[in-house]
């Protein structure tokens, strides 16, 4: 994971994905001085809207290239935000730590969804808030990890698909027990390019898990992969003018810790 998550131009990817770290932020209603972390935080889209909220911020992930990332990108905005590698289903946090624990498209990708919501809910202090931005299944980006999947070797373990968190159900079944109270919104992002070869060619400088199978993969097995993910591009497009827009749906998660007794 730490090495699939390495790979690719994260922060071009990032900038396309900014204005949702916003949405989650606008709806978690941060108030000065409130303690918030960010848990698998890339390069610090969700730390830096909170923090231009006047949050104290706290940012971390499993990859070392990110915290990097991020560490410069805070620096260089002059913001405050205290860096480290943290390992989502095994954050390195003191319990009831932060008042808002947030994850903008990261901790969705940790493999035990179970440890995710356990480690969520226990570095967040009693009545504070868990809140996530989580790509729903179906849409392009549902379908292209799907297609993806189809040509990677079978995982030694059975491990649910990290778009199981943007389905309203199962996230309110993941957090019964946990949370007092559970909101959910529904919404939609993006991906806009004048061509199927633009966007072909952005894909393969920014996506993590793309570039991955592309080094695991002989040359012609990738080309495989790749007219693979250019039909589904052309049936997923939106548009008919030669551009192309394709679509996700995901969710805003917005769940209240219970109150100590």
């Amino acid at each position: 994971m730490r090495w699939m998550w390495s790979l690719g131009d994260y922060p071009q990817l990032a900038k396309g994905l900014e204005p949702h770290a916003e949405a989650l932020a606008e709806a978690c209603q941060l108030r000065t001085g409130d303690t918030v972390l960010d848990v698998a935080a890339g390069n610090g889209n969700f730390a830096l809207a909170a923090a231009r909220r006047g949050a104290v911020v706290t940012a971390s992930d499993l990859t070392p290239r990110m915290v990097d990332l991020g560490r410069a990108r805070s620096a260089a905005a002059g913001t405050p935000i205290e860096w480290t590698e943290g390992d989502a289903e095994e954050l390195p946090f003191s319990d009831a730590r932060f008042e808002v624990v947030g994850s903008v498209f990261g901790a969705m990708f940790a493999p035990r969804p179970d440890l995710v919501a356990s480690e969520l809910f226990r570095v967040v202090k009693p009545g504070g808030l868990v809140a996530m931005a989580n790509y729903s299944p179906g849409g392009f980006l549902g379908k292209v990890s799907e297609m993806m999947s189809s040509f990677s070797a079978r995982p030694a373990l059975d491990l649910p698909s990290p778009f199981v968190w943007g389905d309203e159900g199962e996230v309110r079944k993941r957090f019964a027990g946990l949370a007092t109270s559970i909101e959910v919104i529904h919404r939609r992002l993006a991906f806009e390019s004048s061509s199927v070869d633009r966007f072909l060619k952005f894909w393969e400088e920014t996506n993590g898990p793309h570039n991955a199978l592309k080094a695991m993969l002989p040359p012609d097995g990738y080309q495989k992969v790749v007219r693979a993910w250019v039909a589904l591009v052309n049936q997923l497009n939106e548009t008919t003018d030669g551009s192309v827009e394709v679509s996700s749906p995901y969710i805003l998660v917005l769940a209240r810790n219970r109150k100590a007794s």
